[in-house]
């Protein structure tokens, strides 16, 4: 009975932790939005691989993907580009090969 318990909680603990580390797939899953008023950009990440950019309030069909887990490459109208990504729980850090690096923020 005292081995079956321990057993059980050290399985118990080893699944917390590893739910504990979130990967940057399941992060940048959900609405970013960057600017300031009048110029903002927003965009959506799904599960699914698509992504709607929105940009002076026009929006932008398109997918993405995360290749090995810190670029970033989004296809928009037959377009695609790549960039560095940075992302935590609030924060979504996107940086072109020109160096321009775009802050988003969780809405």
């Amino acid at each position: 009975m005292n081995a079956k318990f321990v057993f059980m909680t050290l399985a118990g603990i080893a699944l917390a932790l590893a739910g504990c580390g979130s990967s940057p797939q399941k992060l940048i899953v959900g609405k970013w939005e960057a600017g300031q008023t009048g110029i903002k950009i927003t965009a959506e990440f799904n599960k699914d691989g698509k992504a709607t950019l929105v940009m002076f309030g026009q929006p932008l069909q398109g997918t993405y993907k995360l290749n090995g887990g810190d670029e970033l490459e989004w296809t928009v109208n037959g377009k695609t580009t790549k960039g560095k990504v940075k992302v935590t729980g609030n924060s979504l850090e996107v940086t072109n090969d020109g160096g321009v690096t775009i802050v988003y923020k969780r809405v």
